[in-house]
């Protein structure tokens, strides 16, 4: 009942906030454009200019400029205190890049953009959470992590509708009016927002003192937590590239059934999201993503040694119970992980997905060709089992936990209040 009581408190503080709504919606248009066209820039790269396909495959290594840009933007944002200029700057690149994509007549093009516009348009949906970070911090209250639940459902929902919505535009009117499309979600990203601009929760650094957060020993936990998410999402790729090949070609499923299969994932996961700051709170927020990343080994396993369609089910089911629980608690404690500088760790573990895409794909360009399908699918689940390992280490860790409940004690920032230290801790 409680849990319930939360989410409705958590939905009525975003109504109530003109800085939460048009973040909600925001993020919605930032996963609604993002995944309209990500299926599509690989045949757009081959068919509109021309690409070969093994050139064409390697876009997705722009997004590897994705993680410096990010620290650079959040760190800046943590030296000034402007999350939402900065936002704008950001969104306005991503219309700039979309829109150059769009444009492009040589192969080259799309390659220079994604390095140089797109990579820093990433930045803005951890410029969001930080301005949503600092908001919660003025009033603590105990729906506040419900509220980055709310506002990181809606990004969730957005990646749902994209993938139809841009395959169908694509497909009625083609592919560079469905380019356009994403390039006019990003920019309306601006729009919900307006004119806002937060003051800072604390007063900005001088440039000349020297931040916090930029201290490799402070980003440690931070990044041993992000390589262990990094590890964690590196399973998607492989999936999103080789799952529906197998269906089709080896288990001749229907189309109907291949659709069900990859559309059940994300209902699931949108029925989780909801409870995980609950269940978080009752078994700690590390040894709950240390479950749900067994089940990503468990969901890998499913596609590797289950050959039906019933085991293509029951690894999508699964894989909505980790996405449900690592998509809403990933965010909070990577912020806890770094609260003197929560731009810098917003940025850092947004952008994570770039270096799992790439790792990801490489391990599954190159598994597939040793071990063919499906077997290609016990590499996920290693790096899920190592995961698995690494984050029940750091629950079990003293020093790991010492280390986040002395940084949320001397954050006045953060949205955590009136909880045990033992709960705070993980």
């Amino acid at each position: 009942m409680s849990g319930k009581t939360g989410n409705r408190s958590a939905l009525r503080q975003v109504m109530a906030s003109r800085l939460f709504a048009g973040a909600t919606i925001a993020m919605f248009l930032s996963g609604l454009g993002a995944s309209a066209a990500a299926p599509q820039l690989v045949m757009f790269l081959v068919k509109a200019l021309g690409a070969p396909l093994p050139l064409a495959g390697l876009y997705y290594l722009t997004s590897l400029a994705a993680p410096a840009a990010g620290y650079f933007v959040g760190r800046y944002s943590d030296r000034t205190g402007n999350r939402l200029g900065l936002f704008r700057v950001c969104a306005a690149a991503g219309f700039a890049g979309w829109a150059g994509l769009a444009l492009s007549t040589s192969v080259w093009m799309p390659f220079v953009i994604g390095v140089v516009l797109l990579a820093i348009s990433g930045a803005s949906t951890s410029q969001i959470f930080a301005a949503v970070h600092d908001e919660l911090g003025r009033k603590p209250a105990d729906a506040n992590e419900s509220v980055v639940a709310v506002i990181r459902m809606a990004l969730t929902g957005g990646w749902i509708v994209g993938p139809v919505v841009g395959a169908w535009v694509a497909a009625t009117y083609g592919l560079r009016p469905m380019l356009w499309m994403t390039a006019a979600c990003t920019l309306l990203q601006i729009a919900p927002l307006g004119t806002l601009n937060p003051a800072p929760v604390r007063k900005p650094k001088p440039a000349s003192e020297p931040a916090h957060h930029a201290g490799l020993r402070a980003m440690l936990p931070l990044l041993m937590f992000t390589g262990l998410f990094v590890l964690v999402y590196a399973g998607e790729p492989v999936k999103y590239g080789f799952l529906l090949i197998y269906m089709e070609e080896h288990l001749k499923l229907s189309p109907p059934v291949r659709g069900a299969v990859i559309g059940i994932q994300p209902f699931i996961e949108l029925l989780i999201m909801p409870f995980s700051i609950g269940l978080g709170r009752r078994f700690g927020n590390v040894w709950l993503m240390c479950f749900a990343a067994g089940l990503g080994v468990l969901a890998n396993l499913c596609f590797a040694l289950w050959p039906s369609a019933v085991g293509m089910f029951a690894g999508q089911i699964l894989m909505g119970g980790v996405w449900g629980v690592f998509m809403v608690l990933g965010i909070i404690v990577a912020q806890r992980l770094l609260p003197e500088a929560v731009a810098t760790a917003s940025a850092i573990f947004m952008s994570s997905s770039a270096l799992a895409s790439a790792l990801g794909g490489s391990a599954g360009g190159l598994g597939v060709a040793l071990l063919g399908l499906p077997s290609v699918f016990l590499l996920p689940a290693l790096f899920a089992g190592l995961a698995v390992v690494g984050l029940a280490s750091i629950a079990r860790s003293a020093s790991f936990q010492e280390h986040l409940s002395r940084a949320n004690a001397s954050s006045d920032s953060s949205p955590v209040s009136g909880r045990s230290a033992s709960e705070t801790a993980t």
